[in-house]
């Protein structure tokens, strides 16, 4: 065989063991149809962020955005876990989706209008949230039922790809259209961004139905949190995930400033730097899908640890083209931390609980950010950008080593008490 040819059938095989979970029809459906609306939801966000700095060009405005924007995930999440698993996750996300695009198109009009005020924002952040607190879980557990257990690692990793894909385009496109058209079109375009996703969940065949066990949803609630609280391996990766959200994990409020005040850029350039974080967590994810290693708790510390560190050299820096390249880096391990952690809890809780288990993942990974965005919108009043990011990623970081530690210890006790 030539030397070409077992390049070529490498290659193959590479890109097979990657994209295996693609073989499944119906995952096809949700992963293609999901990039066109999650490319219009980082087109969204970087026209949400210029959006409120042209209103009102303060910090603390916008952290009260992104606040309102995730409240709703910290007050329901864990109760709407419970509620969506009563339903066909289908059903739910075909409902979420829909009031996503309305929510979106009525910003886009309020805008062309020239009616917005700061104060629909901050509505429509809040409806977005309240939505969300029903989809994101839901759509976190639908990937088994798509995919099975075997492929379910594997169907996690694309999914991220396929988000951070829209993380690179979105952003940079979102900034492009705002400057050459305006923002409330790039609203529209976003809303018209969630159709080819509203017709693959209508493509889909074969869904499994919900099993209800008749009980009341407090009961289901507090099963949940139980499981979660006595399975380690659930319980710190979902803490570690929680702690860094809240203090690191905080790119919407912080990156719009430090490329309006630090760096001097406009709309076109804050789009390139969410594109550069992107990259990064595209390459993280694609990683990931070909990595067959076991994921334990000690290696998602780790991966949350290295991105904290690159995150504060961000601070650090004020060359653009530095900061892109230490953005880059930060979303790589970005991404291997949070999918990293997705992947270890959703290996270890039964099929029963998944959503259940899930809401509370979300809550504690979206739903810190009201206070996160307020903590380091307060931190950038303050400190500035520059300072509010350094401090912000130092805890962050020290609390990932601290888990890195813990559990080796734990490990330790565990094989010096071993027979």
């Amino acid at each position: 065989m030539s030397l070409y040819a077992t390049f070529r059938r490498q290659v193959r095989e590479a890109l097979s063991d990657t994209f295996r979970s693609l073989r499944h029809r119906n995952f096809r459906y949700y992963w293609l149809g999901q990039l066109p609306a999650a490319t219009g939801r980082w087109m969204y966000q970087v026209a949400q962020g210029w959006l409120v700095l042209q209103l009102e060009n303060s910090a603390l405005v916008l952290g009260t955005v992104g606040a309102l924007q995730w409240l709703p995930v910290l007050l329901l999440s864990v109760v709407s876990g419970a509620i969506a698993e009563r339903y066909p996750k289908r059903s739910v996300l075909l409902v979420t989706q829909s009031l996503l695009m309305t929510w979106t198109a009525l910003l886009g009009i309020l805008t062309l209008t020239g009616l917005v005020k700061v104060w629909h924002v901050m509505v429509i952040a809040f409806l977005t949230g309240l939505v969300n607190a029903f989809d994101q879980p839901t759509r976190q557990s639908f990937v088994v039922e798509l995919v099975g257990r075997d492929d379910l690692p594997n169907g996690i990793a694309l999914n991220s790809s396929l988000f951070n894909t829209a993380r690179v385009v979105g952003p940079s496109l979102g900034g492009f259209i705002i400057k050459a058209v305006g923002i409330g079109p790039t609203f529209l375009i976003d809303a018209a961004a969630y159709l080819p996703f509203i017709v693959g969940l209508l493509m889909m065949r074969d869904l499994p139905l919900p099993r209800s066990d008749g009980r009341r949803v407090g009961e289901q609630v507090v099963e949940g949190l139980r499981y979660i609280r006595t399975t380690p391996d659930i319980f710190w990766p979902i803490a570690l995930v929680g702690v860094v959200s809240l203090f690191s994990i905080n790119w919407n409020v912080l990156l719009p400033l430090m490329a309006k005040n630090v760096l001097k850029l406009g709309a076109d350039g804050l789009g390139l730097l969410y594109g550069a974080l992107g990259i990064g967590s595209l390459a993280g994810s694609l990683h990931m899908a070909r990595d067959h290693r076991p994921f334990t708790t000690a290696r998602v510390a780790l991966y949350a640890l290295l991105f904290t560190l690159f995150e504060a050299l961000v601070a650090a820096l004020s060359r653009v083209e530095y900061v892109m390249v230490l953005l880059a880096v930060a979303g790589y391990y970005s991404i291997r931390f949070t999918s990293g952690s997705n992947a270890l809890v959703q290996i270890n809780v039964p099929d029963h609980l998944r959503v259940r288990v899930m809401s509370v993942y979300y809550l504690v990974f979206g739903g810190s950010s009201p206070f996160g965005n307020e903590l380091v919108g307060a931190m950038a009043h303050v400190a500035g950008p520059r300072g509010a990011l350094l401090f912000s990623s130092l805890i962050g970081g020290a609390f990932a080593l601290w888990v890195l530690g813990r559990d080796r210890r734990a490990h330790e006790e565990a094989n010096s008490g071993a027979p």
